[in-house]
């Protein structure tokens, strides 16, 4: 069976999807990024799709449930690299995508995740001095 590869950085989680992607690869990423996520307690995760130039309705919403499934885990979700074409036929789809945050590169996506991280610290009280 085919497997799309996740790589582990620090406290993130790295998708780059290179294949042509179908719906039972979408749906084997679901399952093998969601278990991934509970085995290293990822704080987030990257899925760059540059090299997607098609996504229908179906991997759209696997994309939703991928960062709904994260979300329940404590992981955020950022998605890099859309196409503009990929862009349009989401909205034309009118799938909004909820809970995905987008950068145009995994350097801007990292920084999100980074971002977001800190802002976690800092409002469950890891990023005080003691007194």
């Amino acid at each position: 069976m085919e497997h799309i590869p996740i790589l582990q950085m620090g406290e993130f989680l790295l998708v780059s999807i290179q294949v042509d992607m179908h719906d039972r690869l979408a749906m084997t990423l679901q399952d093998d990024l969601t278990n991934r996520i509970a085995q290293t307690n990822a704080k987030g995760v990257l899925i760059d799709i540059s090299s997607l130039d098609i996504v229908d309705s179906f991997i759209g919403r696997i994309l939703g449930n991928i960062a709904a499934m994260s979300r329940v885990l404590d992981a955020e979700t950022v998605v890099v690299g859309m196409q503009p074409a990929v862009a349009i036929t989401l909205v034309e789809l009118g799938l909004s995508l909820p809970g995905i945050r987008t950068a145009l590169n995994v350097e801007r996506g990292m920084s999100l995740l980074r971002a977001s991280r800190r802002l976690d610290s800092k409002e469950n009280g890891y990023g005080r001095a003691k007194r």
